[in-house]
């Protein structure tokens, strides 16, 4: 009879601690999302000025989850209106180059908790199919924000398209426009890599570099191939000047962002007016990938897909000689128009 009590008591007690501990976990789990409902950024003013601590690593998280989940359409109209969500015009978009580290700069500015990144190029201003659908059509496309926050969009066919800046400038004439260039020759065999790898992938064959970026007839670099215009930075940039001013343009060095990418970051957040919130701690090397990784919080790790970095092909040095003589006075005008000098040979 005392051991079925015993036992009895025993249950009781294993029941009320089962009960006890699960109440502690609600509670524990109710604090956190709560805590997690808190605004992102909260920004003073457009975008004031507040400690980096200030912003906690559950604001990026909240943002890397409610925002992720808009993102798939999960949200019902009563969550986007209880949470003051919006679908915003860009304040910043990342015009090109192409093969100039677009992708990976757009990566990294949306470690900033004020910024919102559109996940896929949407080609609204350099498709003539796209921008006959109208601007509704371009915002509907922009993820869901808080209205303190920007949104940045990349599509680099925008750099070198020659409707798109009367386009972007009818949008809005005053928006924050971000050029990101790699030395010409470089990025000009790095667009070149992409085309191949393409061409392979379909069994297909394909010139060699030197065959189409030098004119066989008359021994002169070919600026009829699209990989070499595109190097032309002056040539383009001369176009965008005709509707915006020099100070609405932001280069980033596009070699440097791949070797030593905060003190660029910091440029482009202090160009943006955002408060400085990427650090040291959101980006880490990998030296498996050979390239610079994203970390969001102690949980969440990013890199960027593994078509980045492509070994490119053995160029023949004579040929990027010339290439780069070629390029040498157009990059010297670059300099002197965007009042930044890089180090290129």
């Amino acid at each position: 009879m005392l051991f079925k009590q015993q036992a009895l008591l025993r249950q009781k007690l294993f029941v009320l601690g089962s009960l006890a501990i699960g109440s502690l976990l609600y509670l524990v789990a109710r604090v956190g999302s709560l805590d997690r409902l808190q605004p992102i950024c909260p920004i003073e003013g457009r975008f004031g000025a507040r400690s980096q601590a200030e912003i906690p690593l559950r604001a990026l998280q909240f943002k890397r989850g409610l925002l992720h989940e808009f993102r798939k359409g999960n949200a019902t109209k009563e969550q986007i209106r209880l949470h003051n969500l919006v679908q915003q015009l860009p304040k910043a978009i990342i015009i090109g180059v192409r093969k100039g580290g677009t992708r990976a700069l757009l990566e990294m500015l949306n470690l900033h908790p004020a910024v919102v990144k559109a996940s896929q190029e949407i080609h609204f201003f350099d498709n003539d199919e796209n921008y006959a659908k109208g601007i509704e059509w371009y915002r509907k496309k922009m993820p869901f924000s808080y209205p303190q926050q920007i949104t940045i969009e990349k599509s680099p066919a925008y750099f070198i398209t020659e409707e798109v800046p009367e386009r972007i400038y009818k949008m809005n004439s005053s928006i924050k426009l971000l050029i990101i260039v790699r030395e010409p020759t470089t990025r000009a065999i790095s667009d070149y890599t992409q085309v191949l790898e393409g061409k392979e992938r379909k069994n297909k064959t394909y010139y060699k570099f030197e065959k189409l970026a030098i004119d066989s007839n008359t021994c002169e670099v070919n600026t009829k191939y699209k990989a070499v215009r595109t190097s032309i930075y002056t040539k383009h940039l001369e176009r965008w000047l005709k509707y915006f001013p020099i100070e609405q343009f932001h280069v980033v060095d596009g070699d440097r962002l791949i070797t030593e990418p905060l003190p660029e970051l910091q440029l482009v957040e202090k160009f943006l007016n955002l408060p400085p919130r990427i650090s040291q701690y959101n980006l880490y090397f990998n030296a498996t990938r050979g390239f610079y990784c994203l970390r969001f919080n102690i949980v969440f790790n990013k890199c960027l897909a593994g078509s980045k970095g492509r070994i490119h092909p053995e160029v023949d040095p004579s040929v990027i000689t010339k290439l780069r003589k070629f390029f040498h006075p157009f990059n010297q005008k670059f300099y002197q128009i965007t009042g930044r000098t890089l180090n290129w040979p």
